[in-house]
């Protein structure tokens, strides 16, 4: 019976700064880093042999899968990082202060763009992807991001869309090695992950607001050779 093992980012530094996040690459903060540790440690327990690694080309998550897999001992297993794992693009707010734009916009209307399945944020324009916010560059001058067609970068992401990008990335890889019977380990984001979970357990779209994914917590899958899940575990102390 395959395993997949979810684990979002411990706190990144913008996290903590209560900042929108979304692309803008950022590491994770002592916090983070104890989460990611944390994570290891509760994976050590369950003693779970993994066959593949996977996480977005964000700093965060790399850092959390290497953390992770260094306390169980499992760096060398294979990896590979894909953008398609990465965050909701958060469009215009990205950089932004929460506290603030709830403050700005109400916070009904933040608590929708944060959180409902298929309304927008306010879309990030030509000229946002060209700047910089708080020394952090848009994605569009990112040179991990220069092999993809420029149409590709998205300019704002609901969960809906977030879904989209990420399905390809389920159908071509980790659905795979879950058949052969691999378990598979994942670091990614709060969204990319809830994107994920929505398919695999089939939340619907107005259930989805309510799923929480914490940061630095363990979560397993069970699948059957049908790729059905059958169990759902949340690790933590």
């Amino acid at each position: 019976m395959a395993k997949l093992v979810f684990i979002r980012h411990g706190q990144s530094e913008w996290n903590a700064l209560n900042l929108f996040n979304g692309w803008v690459d950022t590491k994770l903060s002592e916090e983070g880093i104890r989460q990611a540790k944390e994570a290891g440690e509760l994976l050590a327990e369950k003693g779970i042999q993994f066959d593949q690694a996977y996480t977005s080309v964000l700093t965060r998550t790399i850092q959390t899968l290497h953390i992770a897999l260094e306390e169980i001992d499992q760096l060398w297993i294979p990896e590979e990082k894909s953008w398609r794992l990465n965050e909701r693009h958060y469009g215009a707010l990205q950089g932004l202060n929460k506290k603030a734009s709830a403050e700005k916009w109400g916070d009904e209307q933040v608590h929708i763009w944060r959180r409902s399945y298929d309304t927008l944020p306010p879309s990030q324009d030509e000229i946002q992807k060209s700047i910089t916010v708080n020394g952090k560059t848009y994605p569009a001058l990112d040179r991990r991001y220069a092999e993809l067609d420029p149409k590709t970068l998205p300019l704002g992401e609901n969960l809906k869309v977030t879904l989209e990008r990420v399905m390809p990335f389920w159908e071509d890889k980790i659905a795979p090695d879950l058949r052969a019977g691999k378990n598979v380990i994942i670091a990614a984001h709060g969204n990319s992950l809830r994107a994920l979970s929505k398919y695999i357990e089939n939340i619907s779209d107005a259930d989805i607001m309510g799923l929480e994914i914490a940061n630095g917590q363990p979560i397993i899958y069970d699948f059957d050779e049908n790729l059905k899940f059958t169990n759902k575990e949340l690790l933590s102390k």
